[in-house]
This record gives structure tokens, C-alpha cells and sequence, in this order.
């Protein structure tokens, strides 16, 4: 068995940035840019008053000024400022010719076409053109675009984006003992729940999740599934990743020219991860426990999307957090221990058996217990995932 770490390196080396697309701005909230965006002006295209107020040349405190226009955002004052002369003017409006700067309304005495300055302050309350970018300044950040990215972008005026197009993840669920909800299960069968959590997980990564019929445990069943999969860019199995009898997965991918990379790695839950290459497509082969499946997304196929969409693939990040109960020491595999957080720090939660789906939806995160960890007591710092 290998490590984590070393199959998430490997997983990851299966990956490449998809191809760029171009998509209205709108439409960009968590997409990756695939090239610079570029400010076709400068912001602010002209300076600008911060403040309501008076627009002013070398006046100072206790000077008498003539009013001689208006300057508003959208309706600039068109004349030009001379000595003992001042502008009424609004927040965002140009400043206007032979102004220097503004004295705000507080700081002033208004009689009729008059004003008087009361108080001088330091500052001059002018936004110059340009201070918050120039035209050809670039935004690329390495991070899926948040809402202040298309603020800036709209302000850059960029009504289009390059970005990589989103994967698409086919997922299959495999297994005669599996119905889907609303059905009704036999006397041996359960309800398939696995790959509805790892479609909500692909989706929320920003990937499309192509959920695919259950699949009996029959070779050409299955076979036909990949078949119908060809146009995902990652084909993710659920179940008959093991080594068992009915455990076709593997020998059938392989019969079609799969290329596994490695099967078992040494992790709790989730030891019978595959991962390798169907042709153009990545593989993954995930445990049929559903708690096994859904730690296994968290900590290989995540960093997969992110590489697919132009990002760096990266574990899931951790946090150093204190332990709210003693553990016992660890066995051989890294173990990822489902947990909730409480004020006293992480408390596991009472069974980490991979079927319980109950103590998953309660877990906030993840306790890493690393290979041959020794006891830990409640109050020790531990590493974390958050959900």
C-alpha cells in the first residue's frame, strides 16, 4: 500500500488544465481565468471629489469665494476655476479645470452666490485618475473569482473572461445490492446514497457531476457504463474497487485499456482507492462505503478538479486545532477521523465505522491521525479538515 501522499501525487500527475473557454462576465462567479484580464482604462478615468462639498484653487481658511457653477457625477462643470472662485461639487463628479482640491460642506459658510472657508484641512479629498488601476494593468488571481473579482472586472471593463472549462465527472454507482431513492429495496438491497454525495461535492468544486445509472455487478453492464461515460473528462466508480469475487471494477476497465496506477492505499477509510488513466480520461475507483467515498473525494478528487480548472493541486488544508477527548495510538494507515467541533476543541465522534452516514452528516471536519501516531490526550493539538 502506498501513502496519502504519495497517491495524491500521483492522482494529481493524472491531471492537466482543460481547455480555455469564453463566457460573459456574468457568468463568472467561481471560474478560474485561464489568461489576464486587462483594464481597457484607467479608474478613475479623471480625478474626482471624495466628498460633497467645494471644489477650490489656492484658498485657504477665512477666504471669500464666488460660486460659479456645479460639478456632478455624470455632469461635469465645463468651465475653468480662477482665483477666488469655487465650484459646488458632489461626491464621484470630475474636479474641475484649476481646481486643487475640496473643501467639504461641513467646513464652509454658504451666503447666496458666496462661501467662506471656516476650516482648513489637511487632506484634499481628490480620487486621482488612476489611482485604483491604469489602462492595461492585468488581474489574473490562481483562485476560482469571488464577487469582488467581477466588481473589478466590470470596473475594468471586461465583458468577456477566458477561463478553463469546467470538467465533467461522470459518476457511476455499481452494485446489485443498490436501488435508487424512492425505490424499494429487496430483502438484500440498501439504498444507493454514495454517489448523490459525491455529485454535490464535484458540483460544489465547481466541476459538472453527470450522475450515471446503477450498474449491476455484470461485466457488460459495466462496460456499456464507461462506454456511455466517454465524454467525461473523469470517469469515478463507486464500489467493486476491492479485491472480492464480485469486485469487477478493476478487470473490466482494465479489458477496456485502462491503465491503473496504483489500488490500495494505506488510509482509513478508503483503502481500496484506484486511480489511472481509460484513454483520455482519469479514473478513479473509490470504496463502496460511503463515508470511505466521500473522505476519498475530499482528499484526491478535489485536488484533481482544481488542477483541471488551471489551479495548483494541493491537499485540503488544515488548521491546528486541540482535541476535546484522548485518542488511542494509530495502526498503519493513515486514519481521518470524522469529529465535530466544540468549544473544548474536536471531539470524534462516537464510531468511525465508513457505513455510519448519520456521524458523517454530523462530523464538521476531520481529525489526520498520521501512520504509527502514539496515544493523544484531550487538550493536544491536532491537525484538522473542515468540512
Amino acid at each position: 500500500m502506498i501513502s496519502v501522499a504519495e497517491a495524491l501525487a500521483r492522482v494529481l500527475a493524472l491531471g492537466a488544465p482543460l481547455a480555455p473557454e469564453e463566457i460573459d462576465l456574468d457568468q463568472g462567479l467561481g471560474r478560474v481565468l485561464a489568461a489576464p484580464a486587462v483594464a481597457q482604462l484607467d479608474q478613475p478615468p479623471f480625478d474626482t471629489s471624495s466628498m460633497d462639498g467645494y471644489a477650490v484653487g489656492a484658498a485657504a481658511t477665512g477666504d471669500s469665494l464666488q460660486v460659479i457653477g456645479e460639478s456632478a457625477a455624470g455632469a461635469r462643470f465645463s468651465g475653468v476655476l480662477s482665483a477666488g472662485e469655487a465650484v459646488r461639487i458632489f461626491t464621484g463628479a470630475p474636479l474641475p479645470a484649476g481646481a486643487l482640491r475640496v473643501v467639504p460642506q461641513e467646513d464652509v459658510l454658504r451666503d447666496g452666490d458666496h462661501i467662506a472657508i471656516t476650516e482648513d484641512q489637511s487632506s484634499l479629498f481628490v480620487r486621482t485618475a488612476g489611482d485604483d488601476f491604469r489602462a492595461g494593468d492585468t488581474h489574473f488571481p490562481r483562485r476560482p473569482l469571488r464577487p469582488a473579482d467581477l466588481g473589478l472586472l466590470a470596473a475594468m471593463n471586461v465583458p468577456r473572461l477566458s477561463v478553463h472549462r469546467r470538467a465533467r465527472v461522470a459518476i457511476i454507482p455499481g452494485g446489485d445490492e443498490l436501488v435508487p431513492p424512492g425505490g424499494r429495496p429487496g430483502p438484500d438491497q440498501i439504498i444507493a446514497s454514495g454517489d448523490l454525495a459525491i455529485a454535490a461535492m464535484v458540483e460544489r468544486a465547481g466541476a459538472i457531476a453527470l450522475r450515471q445509472p446503477i450498474v449491476p455487478d455484470h461485466v457488460d453492464a459495466i462496460r456499456a457504463a464507461f462506454t456511455a461515460a466517454a465524454d467525461a473528462d473523469v470517469v469515478v466508480t463507486i464500489g467493486g474497487a476491492s479485491v472480492g469475487d464480485h469486485d469487477l471494477i478493476a478487470p473490466t476497465a482494465r479489458a477496456m485499456g485502462a491503465v491503473i496506477d496504483f489500488h490500495r492505499i494505506a488510509l482509513q477509510p478508503g483503502k481500496p482507492l484506484m486511480a489511472g488513466t481509460l484513454g483520455h480520461q482519469v479514473f478513479i475507483g473509490l470504496p463502496g462505503n460511503p463515508v470511505s467515498a466521500q473522505i476519498c473525494t475530499l482528499l484526491f478528487i478535489l485536488p484533481l478538479l482544481d488542477v483541471l480548472r488551471g489551479l495548483p493541486g494541493a491537499a485540503p488544508k488544515t488548521a491546528r486545532v486541540r482535541l476535546a477527548a484522548d485518542l488511542p495510538a494509530n495502526g498503519k494507515r493513515q486514519h481521518y477521523m470524522r469529529a465535530t467541533l466544540t468549544d473544548e476543541g474536536a471531539l470524534p465522534v462516537r464510531s468511525q465505522e465508513s457505513n455510519l452516514q448519520s456521524l458523517m452528516a454530523l462530523a464538521d471536519g476531520v481529525i489526520i491521525r498520521p501512520i504509527g501516531a502514539g496515544p493523544a490526550k484531550c487538550g493536544e493539538m491536532v491537525d484538522y479538515i473542515a468540512f
